[in-house]
């Protein structure tokens, strides 16, 4: 027998970015930005990403991050060289070291690279 909650029964994913499970979970670095990071509270740290969209990311991470805080966020996307760099990033959810990370800066390349990513990752395949 299926038992589904009500909450699972009536989720509606509103996302204007559809967010794209990644294969192989990788790597990204968060650093704070701001008053957090000249505090001294907790620190930078590594994190492992799950899903990403063009205007976020879900990621596990022991760094110490709470819901509102902002970070710069280089994520080391696969087959690509070097690291693409978020210049800016806002914690909006958190739950047990899982964090969902909203993009609020992006540059062209950055950008550019994301998409292409996407892409390719969203490709059937052949």
């Amino acid at each position: 027998m299926n038992e589904t909650t009500e909450q699972e029964q009536f989720s509606v994913d509103l996302r204007q970015h559809p967010r794209v499970r990644v294969p192989a979970p990788f790597v990204c670095s968060l650093s704070r930005l701001g008053l957090a990071k000249w505090l001294g509270r907790g620190a930078d740290g590594i994190g492992v990403v799950f899903d990403v969209s063009m205007k976020g990311a879900k990621v596990m991470s022991e760094a110490g991050i709470q819901r509102g805080d902002r970070l710069s966020v280089s994520l080391s996307l696969p087959n690509q060289v070097s690291p693409m760099t978020v210049e800016q990033a806002t914690v909006r959810w958190e739950n047990d070291h899982v964090y969902g990370l909203e993009f609020v800066d992006l540059s062209a390349v950055a950008e550019m690279r994301l998409r292409k990513f996407i892409t390719i990752s969203t490709k059937p395949a052949s």
